[in-house]
């Protein structure tokens, strides 16, 4: 339950999940996890790179199930927040009671499946629901998508999120027509953009990391301070056994050398959007 206990924010995590191998997996899912991710095991992380706050993400593979996301929530009130994953046909009382939970957002997890039309009559219950809420929609999809899901989504009123830089391709350069497009979504005013998972981007290891590096002051030039947010997207599923909390905070002091940048990153743009 939400608490009234506030605590400083130095700083937020916003993309990480928890899961415990043991936990239903849904049938559509593309990964099964062969470990346990703990929620004092990320809380941990945070404490010892001092960050206050974090932001789970419900995991593709546990569905609409959120559960196990909700409950570790309730451990943690007072410096986490959540973003569920819903059917469509959601009503709205089950939204005001996930709320009341703090969840703060809804993700689709489009990565593999057939592009919806967002603007069909059966999604606008949901969406105009979340708009209504000040709940954002996150988005994880390839970079070619995100702007005509993203003009389908302002237009139902939604502030939105971009997962992991738009997942845009790295060895095309932030040059590319596709990233310069995303870009332009900042003159809405509404579209964040989460800064992270580096090694999602596609290309080599100096590849993505010479893309991040030349995006994150495109970024910040497009979005501006409080529309930017960091996520270590723990415990990098798919990447486990090559990449790591403490590795994620080294690079992100890389990618974004100035630590006003990092401060926007890690407060302000989080304050901005999941309301801590």
């Amino acid at each position: 339950m939400t608490s009234q206990i506030s605590i400083p924010v130095t700083g937020v995590d916003s993309h990480a999940h928890v899961f415990d191998q043991a936990l239903a997996l849904t049938a559509a899912r593309r990964y099964s996890p062969a470990y346990d991710a703990t929620l004092g095991a990320w809380l941990e992380h945070l404490d010892t790179h001092g960050l206050s706050h974090g932001v789970l993400v419900q995991p593709s593979f546990l569905g609409t199930d959120n559960s196990h996301l909700l409950a570790a929530i309730a451990k943690a009130p007072q410096r986490l927040k959540g973003v569920a994953v819903v059917e469509e046909g959601i009503d709205a009382a089950a939204l005001e009671a996930l709320a009341v939970q703090g969840i703060v957002g809804i993700r689709l997890n489009l990565i593999g499946k057939p592009l919806p039309d967002l603007n069909a009559p059966h999604w606008k219950p949901l969406l105009q629901q979340v708009a209504q809420m000040g709940w954002h929609v996150e988005l994880h999809r390839q970079i070619e998508d995100i702007p005509t899901l993203c003009r389908a989504l302002l237009a139902q009123g939604c502030k939105v999120v971009v997962d992991h830089f738009g997942r845009p391709h790295a060895s095309l350069g932030v040059a590319h027509e596709t990233f310069k497009q995303m870009l332009a979504l900042g003159k809405s005013e509404r579209v964040w953009v989460k800064v992270s998972a580096v090694y999602r981007l596609g290309g080599t290891h100096a590849e993505n990391i010479a893309f991040a590096e030349a995006a994150v002051p495109a970024l910040f030039e497009h979005f501006g301070e409080r529309r930017l947010v960091w996520g270590s997207d723990w415990p990098h599923t798919q990447h486990e056994c090559q990449m790591d909390f403490a590795g994620q905070c080294a690079l992100l002091e890389r990618i974004a050398p100035h630590q006003g940048w990092r401060e926007a990153l890690r407060v302000h743009g989080p304050r901005a959007l999941f309301g801590f």
